[in-house]
């Protein structure tokens, strides 16, 4: 039984271009960001497996372009503006990275998981309850359990010096 070979989608030739773009840009900072030393066997080289897995990169990727060029796949307008509903939770998380050395991991990491909550359209206390639990835990296992250097946030420093010293070490 012979297999019918799949349909590209509407967003292939943007997301192959882009693809061999990004991939174009990693290799042309290869040399910069790698090392090539005199001494060693060639798989042992810091910029040998980088450079296979980038110069595959660009192979696989070029050749995806052409496939997607040979067949005259459609470009959607729309295609790129759904890939862009994405960059929303970039801004987030961008929010996110600001807000932790401000008002501290704890309360930046409730705040964050309550408000995602609520973007994503659960309304319920029960929920939003739930969500300021993720957070609460996420902080518990990151900084308490695991011990992960998170710098504290500058509102601790209006705490009483013995609860500053507890909310910078473990929240």
């Amino acid at each position: 039984m012979k297999q019918q070979a799949r349909p590209f989608q509407p967003g292939s030739m943007l997301f192959a271009a882009a693809f061999l773009i990004g991939s174009l840009i990693l290799l042309s900072q290869l040399g910069a960001e790698t090392k090539f030393s005199a001494k060693g066997q060639m798989f042992a080289q810091p910029r040998f497996w980088p450079a296979v897995g980038v110069i595959g990169m660009v192979v696989f990727g070029a050749a995806y372009l052409a496939e997607t060029y040979r067949r005259r796949v459609p470009t959607s307008g729309v295609e790129p503006l759904i890939w862009l509903r994405a960059v929303e939770y970039f801004v987030w998380f961008m929010a996110y990275v600001i807000a932790v050395p401000i008002i501290g991991y704890l309360a930046a990491s409730i705040c964050f998981t309550v408000l995602l909550a609520l973007r994503l359209g659960y309304r319920s206390a029960r929920h939003l309850g739930l969500a300021a639990g993720v957070g609460i835990a996420v902080v518990l296992v990151f900084k308490t359990g695991l011990s992960v250097k998170i710098p504290g946030g500058a509102v601790y420093e209006y705490l009483p010096d013995a609860l500053r010293n507890v909310m910078i070490v473990n929240f």
